[in-house]
């Protein structure tokens, strides 16, 4: 829900046309976080890069700028402490008036996405762009929200990994059917019962990522291990203070 200003408040997809000006909880954002402790990015994929001993480490590059800060909200105005972040340049035509204004209002470039952290002290000003290395370190444990690859429709083998029937010994021949979904009673279904549906592109965190690689020129930031969604993906990362 949003407590902002009527103008303010768009709840829309992540389209270019209809970017996203609020956004819902992130599951790494708490109100301890005493500063910025947030960046949103792009996905550029994975690599592999060397340690100090010489063992290889795999690493996802993350582009994560130019990040600016559009927007913050505080407790007097909106009821609550938060950054706003804006990023993805694009041209003006693709975004609407308000969505315009909103931005024009501290002189930033059109962006795509918009999204909120929240923190207990700003530690930012307005249009101010926020570098990789202002808000991580190497070392440091980061939490990565991103969209997964879609699936499309899967069966419960691929879905749930559910067990394929006998091929031989009297099988049917249609080994990776779903099988029996209820009894007699009560005549229906029960919710959540695990059958073939939709497969992916779902919001996934992991948690407890660890920064090897930074560069502040580039806007570049190196995790070990991997990070969900597809190359040029949208995430973002979220750190403890």
């Amino acid at each position: 829900m949003c407590r902002g200003k009527p103008a303010d408040c768009v709840a829309v997809g992540d389209d270019a046309a209809k970017p996203m000006l609020t956004v819902s909880p992130n599951l790494f954002i708490k109100e301890n976080n005493t500063m910025l402790k947030g960046l949103i990015g792009k996905k550029i994929g994975m690599t592999q890069i060397f340690d100090e001993s010489g063992a290889a480490v795999p690493v996802t590059l993350i582009e994560t700028g130019p990040c600016f800060v559009v927007q913050i909200r505080t407790k007097e105005v909106e009821g609550y402490s938060a950054v706003q972040l804006g990023f993805g340049e694009v041209k003006p035509k693709r975004l609407t008036g308000g969505q315009l204004g909103h931005l024009k209002k501290n002189n930033i470039a059109p962006v795509r996405y918009l999204r909120e952290f929240r923190v207990k002290e700003a530690g930012v000003v307005e249009g101010e762009e926020i570098k990789v290395d202002k808000v991580f370190a190497k070392g440091a444990h980061v939490d990565v929200i991103g969209t997964s690859k879609g699936k499309g429709f899967a069966g419960t083998v691929k879905r749930h990994n559910f067990m394929t029937s006998r091929h031989t010994h009297g099988g049917q021949g249609d080994v990776r059917k779903i099988g029996s979904i209820g009894s007699m009673y009560p005549q229906h279904v029960f919710k959540g019962k695990r059958m073939a549906g939709r497969m992916g592109h779902d919001r996934v965190t992991v948690k407890n990522l660890v920064v090897t690689y930074i560069d502040a020129e580039n806007n570049l930031i190196g995790l070990r291990g991997a990070v969900p969604g597809p190359k040029k993906g949208l995430v973002i990362i979220g750190g403890k203070s």
